[in-house]
């Protein structure tokens, strides 16, 4: 029955359903936070009905920042919630602050690590990656440094949260598309100036998921997967002969559409567990207590010789957002069964709760 107790609960975006599915798995009850007009998807379609669904409650908001209001976190509160916060949280937040000081749930993981996603705070994702030697792609501050293939990394205009890339192999080059993307309103010269300009690596992508337990000091590899994105994916399937003339009429986008499950070579596996057990170390080091739970290194794999080499270049400190890692080998390898990520979140919270831990796992 301790389980009954608690409510495990999510805002209504990103791995929702994958955090629900886990939590009613192992006996707890599941409330889900939705924006007016995306509710159908928790309260219809996936909702609790016998032995169908993992959506229990759905709590219906103007916006999601509401979730902030005295009258929301006391509801949350009353029915003793642990938050599960993923990607979509902090941006639809967008204040740090609040979400360390200000929301009083009780939160699954560390809510001080969320900000280092953001590289424009400090320490940040890099600070980590430096912290823990872990290489990632080279960087240049001033244009006009840019002496190879690079990918700038800048906010869109209309959409804060979301970035509106572009390649660059110069300084000309550099010039010209920014100046489009100016002109075409899709950027401001205010954000291009905090635009991430970092060198293009070649390789294959591959999201590592890792879920660090606190409570046994392990480290776990839940799953790999890879992302499908708009409209590049659609560019690089066209024939060679007509992508020039698409892309000079067509703003390339790499705004991501969906995950696929892809498995990695057993070894490289050794390799990959060195990477995460060094960024968890870094995050006790400049987070302290650390991360705790899932987290995912976004990286390339590069060629050889010597051999072929783990390059991050991003950082998810929390949850997520593919369900298709249930779809690969290695939490079966471990567990004898395949598992999701918001089951694992869910094992974890049951094993505090009976161990009385949970104050190791919540913050």
């Amino acid at each position: 029955m301790k389980n009954k107790q608690y409510t495990i609960a999510v805002l209504g975006s990103h791995s929702a359903l994958d955090v629900c599915r886990g939590a009613k798995d192992l006996g707890f009850k599941t409330l889900v936070i939705c924006k007016k007009g995306r509710e159908k998807t928790y309260k219809d379609y996936f909702a609790s009905e016998g032995e169908l669904g993992c959506v229990d409650e759905v709590i219906v908001l103007d916006e999601f920042k509401d979730i902030l209001s005295e009258k929301v976190q006391q509801e949350l509160l009353k029915r003793n919630c642990i938050f599960i916060p993923h990607r979509s949280f902090e941006v639809y937040i967008n204040d740090y602050n609040a979400i360390e000081k200000k929301f009083k749930v009780p939160m699954f993981g560390n809510r001080f690590l969320l900000k280092a996603e953001e590289r424009g705070v400090k320490p940040n994702q890099y600070d980590l990656l430096d912290a823990a030697k872990i290489r990632y792609p080279k960087q240049y501050k001033d244009p006009k440094e840019i002496d190879r293939l690079c990918i700038v990394k800048v906010l869109e205009k209309e959409r804060g949260f979301e970035r509106a890339f572009f390649l660059a192999e110069n300084y000309e080059d550099f010039v010209m598309h920014a100046s489009n993307a100016i002109s075409a309103n899709r950027i401001t010269k205010q954000q291009l100036e905090k635009a991430v300009i970092e060198e293009f690596i070649f390789g294959v992508q591959v999201n590592f998921n890792f879920f660090y337990d606190p409570i046994n000091n392990r480290l776990e590899l839940i799953g790999t997967d890879t992302r499908r994105q708009t409209n590049i994916e659609g560019l690089i399937k066209t024939p060679a002969p007509y992508q020039q003339s698409i892309m000079a009429r067509t703003q390339i986008k790499y705004e991501e559409a969906g995950h696929i499950a892809v498995t990695v070579l057993e070894s490289m596996l050794e390799d990959a567990f060195a990477i995460g057990e060094r960024f968890v170390e870094a995050t006790q080091k400049l987070f302290k207590p650390g991360v705790i739970g899932p987290f995912g290194l976004q990286t390339v794999i590069t060629a050889g010789p010597p051999k072929k080499e783990i390059i991050v270049f991003d950082v998810s400190p929390r949850m997520p957002g593919s369900p298709g890692i249930l779809a690969t080998p290695y939490s079966g390898y471990l567990y004898g069964q395949n598992i999701s990520m918001g089951k694992r979140v869910a094992m974890e919270i049951k094993e505090a709760i009976e161990r009385g831990q949970l104050e190791r796992i919540l913050t």
